[in-house]
């Protein structure tokens, strides 16, 4: 299967060229489909397997196809300022050569970036990639307009979840049409998850793609040893092997100075 296969428009498709995409993964070849025809979805599928890929494209398909631009009409929200980001990236690849715009809306900047953020939510801006914390911040200046939103994506929701936004979520949505369609995707589908999943969709399709398995070519090895074996345990993994980079997660910052030294 190519993606010419979805129907995408010619001008997308030079985005999708020039961004190296030929053949969908499976996410997207399961995932597009029913985004296209309009229908609500619940995505399970780990980092790296094209998720993003799977709602961006056929999003921005049908915002060209309704000729309906410079007012919101897809929130893409996602648990950092990095995968905002990152997700903007790609979006920026993708609708290159299209009509459709985007803009990430994240904390930490400056009120210049601030005042970018509340002129593109004011005047109109195709997509809107969001961390949950500071779009409620735009929410509660009553100045967003979101009446004429029809796409509603909620991106690695398992690990929003587990970072608290929860109610954040629930109060963004407040704030947004009924009538709207919204995909869901996750690498685990926790019982939190499928509450959240009834809360916001209607009668989703589910599309699971190896939930259970670690990333591919990615080797997963679990030691149960004890504190004072650990260091040990280290240095001979890493002895005698020709490793050009290494990230070791520590517990503590104290652990990690050891380490460290």
């Amino acid at each position: 299967m190519k993606f010419n296969d979805f129907g995408f428009d010619p001008e997308l498709m030079e985005g999708i060229s020039a961004m190296g995409f030929e053949s969908p993964t499976p996410i997207q070849e399961q995932a597009i489909p029913a985004i296209l025809e309009g229908k609500d979805l619940i995505g399970s599928a780990q980092t790296g397997t094209g998720k993003t890929a799977a709602f961006l494209l056929p999003v921005i398909q049908n915002i060209i196809s309704q000729k309906e631009h410079a007012r919101t009409r897809a929130l893409i929200i996602v648990p950092t300022r990095e995968l905002a980001m990152q997700i903007d990236q790609q979006m920026e690849g993708f609708s290159y050569f299209t009509p459709v715009s985007s803009i990430a809306v994240y904390g930490g900047g400056d009120g210049n970036m601030f005042a970018q953020e509340k002129k593109a939510l004011t005047e109109g801006t195709e997509i809107v990639i969001c961390t949950p914390g500071r779009m409620i911040a735009h929410l509660l200046n009553n100045y967003v307009k979101f009446d004429s939103l029809k796409y509603l994506i909620l991106d690695e929701a398992d690990r929003m979840l587990d970072m608290g936004f929860h109610e954040d979520i629930l109060k963004i949505i407040q704030y947004l049409p009924r009538e709207r369609q919204t995909l869901m995707f996750a690498a685990t589908m926790p019982s939190e998850i499928r509450k959240l999943a009834h809360q916001v969709l209607r009668e989703p399709v589910e599309v699971n793609i190896a939930i259970s398995k670690p990333a591919e070519k990615i080797l997963q090895v679990a030691y149960p040893v004890y504190e004072s074996q650990k260091l040990p345990l280290v240095s001979h993994l890493l002895k005698d092997r020709d490793l050009k980079s290494v990230i070791v997660f520590c517990s503590t910052k104290q652990s990690a100075k050891t380490l460290g030294r």
